[in-house]
């Protein structure tokens, strides 16, 4: 396959990608049209009718957004340069010559498998190492910046330490990541990239399925929500039963999420029997019990429309691309600059640097299909969520506004950002879009019809 036959067929299968999500009813879309014109007619990154902030709070707000998207961009850019500085100052040939002088006696000796498991084990710790010394002062920064705004109350004690965690699980998958690639590769130099597609699919669903279970557990303490909020689950349980959902207390889970952040959240994970609803307790400390029952109502709308699913199909189809594209190029960089980059051939270790330099290229380049793909998913989950509590609140518009002028004010958020950069960076819709759709959608007003749910 071509490059031009590659690239027509990503453009005539990404529209149908993003069709599957686009439907809207008609309360929906007057909904969404009151929210864009209670946007157009507000200040740009000033407070807007149904989201507002006290003066202090929204020059905050303005001076954090400004400094997080410089850093957000400014973390995307460092990625891309610091790979590329490693190829050009010849670090990452460096690094290989490291990794594979010490199996030197074991190759000639016959013992491959080993001494390919010594060059893997010492080319994934010096590679990380060196990512991670790179890496240090913008995530030094970040810190610091979420503790000065105080959207994070953790020690730097407790930080470093789950900095010592991402690094030691850092170590662990690019250790037998770094080796699943390069046996591919070796093996196969034409097709490896649609083998390793195929050999990722068990591997990511498998993760998926684990992540809860073994990788949250790690940083935050999680408990049965019904251990301590009873009553809550209570009530959790009409949103269930309204939406004929498969979710037991037991798939009902509390974050201890007070004890590192001042910030407020709830999110489904996991897969299959693993696959839970998750609430933060810094949400039922500072929502009202109405408002929790809207953002369970929210999270349940990810459980019951399929976004895990979903989600899955769409990395899938994602990956296929990425490593059809990260065959093309890593094979024509190699072959332009491998003799200056001292890389000669995609066999080497240090081929993997410019294979994770085309990944993060691409990556950044498609950041904006993948976050307008989530707000998709977000945005629909909301109105899920404001049907869902239809009946068991006595108001669910209100209550839904008020809830994201919570989650706004608490995390300082901006009212109105640029287009732009929620167009680029917003996974979700923005705060106060979200606020004003959730004020005006009405689907059982006379003439309208909700969208998940009968009327």
């Amino acid at each position: 396959m071509t490059l031009r036959r590659f690239a027509l067929l990503l453009c005539l299968m990404l529209p149908v990608t993003l069709a599957g999500c686009a439907s809207e009813t008609p309360a929906e879309h007057a909904a969404n049209l009151y929210a864009q014109q209670e946007l157009d007619a507000a200040p740009r990154h000033g407070n807007i009718p149904d989201y507002s902030l006290p003066p202090d709070k929204l020059a905050k707000s303005q001076h954090l957004a400004k400094v997080e998207i410089t850093l957000h961009f400014l973390e995307v850019a460092w990625g891309i340069l610091q790979l590329a500085l490693l190829l050009w100052l010849g670090i990452a040939a460096w690094i290989r010559d490291k990794a594979v002088h010490p199996a030197k006696g074991l190759r000639e000796h016959g013992k491959r498998f080993r001494a390919f498991w010594i060059e893997c084990f010492l080319f994934t710790l010096l590679f990380t190492l060196i990512s991670e010394v790179l890496d240090l002062p913008l995530s030094l920064y970040g810190h610091h910046l979420s503790l000065e705004y105080g959207l994070s109350i953790q020690s730097w004690a407790s930080w470093l330490g789950d900095q010592g965690k991402d690094l030691a699980l850092g170590l662990i998958g690019g250790l037998f990541g770094y080796a699943l690639l390069m046996f591919i590769i070796r093996c196969l130099p034409r097709t490896w990239w649609v083998v390793l597609w195929a050999a990722l699919a068990p591997i990511i669903i498998f993760l998926i399925y684990l992540w809860p279970l073994v990788i949250d557990p790690l940083y935050n303490k999680f408990e049965p929500l019904q251990q301590t909020q009873p009553a809550l689950v209570a009530q959790l349980e009409k949103v269930v039963e309204k939406g004929h959902m498969n979710i037991p207390p037991e798939r009902m889970f509390l974050m201890k999420a007070s004890a590192k952040t001042t910030q407020l959240n709830a999110y489904v994970t996991g897969f299959g029997s693993s696959k839970r609803v998750v609430v933060w307790d810094t949400s039922i400390q500072k929502f009202t019990p109405d408002e929790v029952l809207m953002v369970f109502g929210h999270e349940s709308g990810h459980y019951v429309l399929g976004h895990v699913l979903r989600g899955i199909l769409l990395i899938f189809f994602g990956l296929f691309f990425l490593l059809l594209l990260a065959f093309f190029f890593m094979r024509t960089a190699i072959a332009r600059f491998g003799p200056a980059w001292r890389i000669p051939a995609q066999t080497d270790w240090a081929a993997l640097v410019v294979l994770l330099f085309v990944v993060s290229i691409c990556t950044a380049v498609v950041e904006p299909v993948r976050n307008a793909l989530s707000r998709q998913q977000e945005h629909a989950a909301d109105v899920y969520g404001e049907e869902a509590i239809h009946g068991l609140v006595a108001d669910p518009r209100e209550v839904t506004r008020g809830a994201f002028d919570i989650l706004g004010i608490n995390s300082l958020v901006d009212p109105n950002p640029s287009p732009f950069i929620e167009f680029w960076t917003y996974n979700h819709p923005a705060v106060g879009r979200r606020a004003a759709f959730g004020k005006a959608y009405d689907p059982w007003a006379p003439g309208a019809a909700p969208k998940y749910f009968k009327k």
